[in-house]
């Protein structure tokens, strides 16, 4: 039986996705898998998507093993087209939640078309046609909420040395968000972007977490469940005020 949202400010804002559903595209590693067993932990019942399907499955088993009601879709997005299957589960979600998006990191001398397209493609086309259906979908059911990822200070137009296109891509989910904002903000349709800052996930290999946690203003990087936790705010309720914004988590960084 499907749970109605309501913006139950009495609850604890942990308590407020239990019956939810959640599709979290990127949710087998990284911040999407911290934000998968946050949401599972809070209640929701979750569609948890990766490319690797023994992965997925080993992620999905271990929420389920706690109690968590987890199923999987498993596939390439790369080339920034979902499957029906993808688009389904993303119109019929209570709350979505796209934390993917290749990175590219290259001088601008050194980015090809090909790395054009597969930030173009996967980074910003793939949200957008996510965003779109749930957005619609949600609308005329009265209530739901997105959560996008940007990437690190990609919050306003700024030049890049080494991730030009990654960039590019990242800073126009801002304005999907904005987009969403306008369009179904009246609908009960709630939509904001999150831009982390230095993040340790396993996707880093010691020498970029060195560097990164280097640079980082308070030195280390930033636990992947802080982010999740601040996720799970937004998702239960605190994307309502903050509807279309840009929400830099990032611990002030200034510089790269």
């Amino acid at each position: 039986m499907d749970v109605p949202m309501t913006n139950n400010t009495e609850a604890p804002f942990e308590a407020r996705l239990r019956g939810l559903s959640a599709l979290i595209v990127g949710a087998t590693g990284g911040i999407g898998l911290a934000i998968a067993e946050a949401f599972a932990e809070a209640g929701a019942r979750l569609v948890m998507h990766g490319r690797d399907r023994a992965r997925a499955e080993a992620r999905a088993s271990e929420l389920r093993s706690l109690g968590a009601d987890v199923s999987t879709i498993c596939e390439d997005l790369s080339g920034g087209e979902p499957s029906r299957a993808l688009l389904e589960a993303a119109a019929s979600a209570d709350i979505l939640v796209v934390a993917y998006g290749p990175f590219v990191y290259k001088p601008l001398s050194e980015t090809k078309g090909a790395d054009w397209r597969l930030t173009a493609l996967a980074c910003l086309a793939l949200p957008g046609t996510l965003a779109t259906e749930a957005a619609a979908a949600m609308a005329a059911r009265g209530s739901g909420r997105i959560l996008l990822f940007g990437g690190t200070r990609t919050d306003a137009i700024r030049g890049f040395k080494a991730n030009a296109a990654y960039a590019a891509a990242k800073t126009g989910i801002g304005v999907l968000a904005k987009s969403i904002a306008v369009e179904f903000g009246g609908k009960g349709v709630s939509c904001a972007v999150l831009c982390p800052g230095f993040v340790d996930t396993e996707y880093l290999d010691a020498t970029t977490r060195e560097r990164l946690g280097n640079a980082s203003p308070r030195g280390g990087l930033i636990p992947s469940g802080e982010i999740a936790r601040l996720a799970l705010y937004l998702a239960s309720g605190g994307m309502e005020l903050a509807n279309g914004s840009i929400i830099v988590a990032d611990r002030g960084l200034y510089s790269l």
